[in-house]
Order: structure tokens, then sequence, then C-alpha cells
């Protein structure tokens, strides 16, 4: 399903406004990114010729501190979708109260179509094309769809060329040599694990709940392997082929295999289940970490689970979310969920900042300890004023971002109003 990401995106920053009230001018920064740069990114293929593909890079918000946010290549993204996901990025940011911004890059073009060497030539082109626009202190890209380590080592390394000083900090998603951070590939699923072990201890669910995992990539993979290991039963796991499930709890090291080998979960043994039936199947915890908008209003009448935490951007509809909460199903959204990534991304710019190096177990505390005074701020809001833990998260972070522009002055306020 599709979605208008920025237009979801001004649409809760409304409601949030709303609820707390906010004047005409805040609102009308926190619609508009600070900073919006389209670009020609030429590239040179391996037959020698020169391609020029579009590229953005957006700065929704610098009030907290520099923007922050991920890279993608893909041949379907628009300028206003790129908008949308940088604005939410600055509501994720302060969310978990990360001295950072919101930001996001796209270059529009089908990876897949491109060899490595056309791949590096065209990361390289895209740095220097916003090279003016990037910086540590100013907006630090990170990787997103269909980017990784190899293409912020590249990054790094090509706007260390640009600018003549090496600065590992422009970037983070780097390689442990290139100065990355120890913990960033786990890092989404680890403040996932944390989230959802919050989430069933409030709602008072055993500590062998079940689970199913709606993908099983990175993030899915990751999540199925920490919880299975803390006693939780993942009994539904899915992947783009189809699902597979067992009420008494998959061994997810043979679905890896299976996996690896098969290209697909379903070749695992258990019961092959399509996607609605996964989203459907009896359990107490359901983790949506594939795709944007995966429950609609359909499938939130089937859902039996009674806590939902979202791994992935959008798994749920508007229409669907409400649906949710009116069946009293408790949804922990993807601005907390899936902010692991975010929150070792700021711990990498930091190490880089000051030129350290922290340990697997310190990064791992941090973390736990960022996500859990995150959902605790996040329960509280949602306590205080009665809301659901969607419409709560949206107030907490644009009242922190709020609170941010107008300690700063960075909204368009008159003279009269700075010397009142």
């Amino acid at each position: 399903m599709t979605i208008d990401l920025h237009e979801l995106a001004l649409h809760a920053i409304d409601a949030a406004a709303d609820e707390l009230g906010l004047p005409d001018r805040i609102r009308a920064v926190l619609h508009q990114p600070e900073r919006s740069l389209a670009v020609q990114v030429p590239y040179r293929t391996d037959d020698g010729a020169t391609r020029i593909v579009p590229g953005f890079r957006v700065a929704h918000s610098t009030a907290r501190g520099p923007a922050k946010g991920g890279t993608r290549f893909h041949p379907d993204v628009t300028a206003a979708e790129v908008d949308g996901l940088a604005t939410l990025m600055s509501v994720k940011t302060a969310v978990v109260d990360l001295p950072l911004g919101g930001g996001k890059g796209v270059v529009t073009v089908d990876p897949k179509q491109l060899s490595e060497p056309e791949l590096e030539s065209l990361t390289r082109s895209y740095t220097r094309a916003i090279a003016d626009s990037i910086g540590p202190s100013v907006d630090v890209p990170a990787p997103d769809v269909n980017t990784g380590q190899r293409h912020m080592d590249w990054m790094a390394d090509e706007y260390s060329r640009v600018t003549g000083r090496h600065q590992p900090g422009v970037v983070t998603g780097k390689s442990l040599a290139a100065g990355g951070s120890l913990g960033r590939d786990t890092a989404t699923a680890a403040g996932c694990r944390t989230v959802v072990h919050a989430g069933a201890r409030r709602l008072g669910l055993d500590p062998d709940a079940r689970v199913v995992i709606q993908g099983f990539g990175n993030a899915g993979a990751h999540l199925a392997r920490l919880l299975t290991g803390d006693g939780m039963r993942v009994v539904g796991v899915s992947d783009s082929r189809g699902g597979v499930h067992d009420p008494a709890g998959l061994d997810i090291d043979a679905v890896a295999a299976a996996k690896a080998d098969h290209a697909s979960v379903i070749a695992a043994d258990g019961e092959v289940v399509d996607s609605d039936e996964l989203l459907a199947l009896d359990c107490d915890v359901l983790v949506p970490a594939a795709l944007e908008g995966a429950i609609d209003t359909a499938q939130a009448e089937r859902v039996r689970a009674r806590l939902i935490a979202e791994a992935a951007n959008g798994p749920v509809t508007s229409e669907a979310d409400r649906i949710l909460v009116e069946r009293g199903v408790t949804v922990v959204p993807d601005v907390l969920a899936s902010a692991g990534g975010v929150i070792v991304s700021c711990f990498e710019w930091q190490q880089n900042q000051h030129q350290e190096r922290w340990s697997a177990q310190h990064v791992a505390e941090r973390l736990e300890d960022r996500m859990c005074r995150a959902l605790d701020d996040l329960w509280a809001v949602a306590s205080s004023r009665e809301l659901d833990l969607r419409t709560a998260a949206m107030v907490l972070g644009v009242g922190r971002i709020a609170a941010a522009i107008e300690q700063r002055h960075t909204d368009p306020v008159t003279p009269a109003e700075l010397a009142s």
C-alpha cells in the first residue's frame, strides 16, 4: 500500500500542535524543511559513458542539533517523500532525546542495475554534489534502503577528499575500519527488543510470550534470535514469499538456515501461511519489521496480539491504527520501536567527534538505557494526556522540537516579539 509520507507527517504534526496549543509561527517552521537541495548526480558506467540521475538531500530541522537521516538509492522515491521522511526523522530523534535533528537523502536510481564500480562512482558523485550541505556539525547522513557500510565508507572518504580534512563523523553506519561503531548491525533489533520486553512487562504478559515477526531481514532475523534467547517463543516469521508458523515455537537457527539455502523462510519446518494469515496468528506480541502500510484496516480487525512493536517504518496505516486503538491493542510506534539504529548512529557520531572507541557492552548498555528512558517518557505523556502511544510520541517529539525553536529563536519572530 502506498502512503503519502509527507502528508502523513504533516497531519501528525498538526494533531500534536493542536494538543500542545502551539502558535502558528511554530507550525509554519515545522511544516517546511530548513534546507532542501536537488542535485544532478553524474556517474561513469562500465562502458565509459556518463549517465546523470537526480539526487536530493533534505534537512527538516536542526533546532536540536545537526540533521540526521539515511541516504537511500531507489528508482521511485519522490521529492515529497524525502520531505516526509526527513520530517519524521526530526520527530524520531526528539522522541529518544538525541542531540540531533532530522534529515534524509535520496538518489533516484535502481542500484540493482549497477555494477560495483558504477555504485562507487555514483556514491562519490552524490557526495561531491551535496558536500557543502553536510558535515559533522551540519547534517550527518547514514545508510538507508539499498545502502550500507561500503556506501558510507565511500561517502566519508570522498568528503575528506573534497574538504581536505579527515572527518569520519560526516556519516555514520561506516565499517569498523573506517570509524564505525560496534553494535550498529544489530541496533534496530536490540532497541526493539527492549521495547518488547518493557511493553510486555507493563501489560503483564508471560515471560515466554508468543511473538510473530513479519519480515526476516536484518532487523527481523536478529530480533527473532534475541527474543528466543530471552525465553520468548517466536511462533511465526515471514518474508516476501510467505510465512511459517509453529505454535510451540520455531527453531530460529533452522529458519535462518532455510532462508540462506532456499531464499525463503517457507522452506523451514512448520505450517506455511500467507502474509495475511501471519498477521492474524494467535500471539501476544506482533512485530511488523517489513514494509510500510503492511497492516491495513482488514488486517487490523484480525490482529490477535495485545502488543505491537513497529520495527519497520510506517507499517500500520492511519485507519488501521484507529481500529487497533479502539480494540485495545497497545501499539509502540516506529519513532521509538525502530529507533535503535539512529541511537547507535548517534553513538558512532559521538565517538568520531571525541576520537573514542566504545566497547560492544558499553554501546549495548547505553542503547538499552536510552530506549527505556524514552519509553518511560512516552508512557508518561500518554498517561497524563490520556493519549494513545502514537499520538503521545508525536506530542513528545514535536514538543521538544518546538521548545528548541523557541529557545533558539529559529522561528520567524518579529523584532518586537524578540524584544518582549
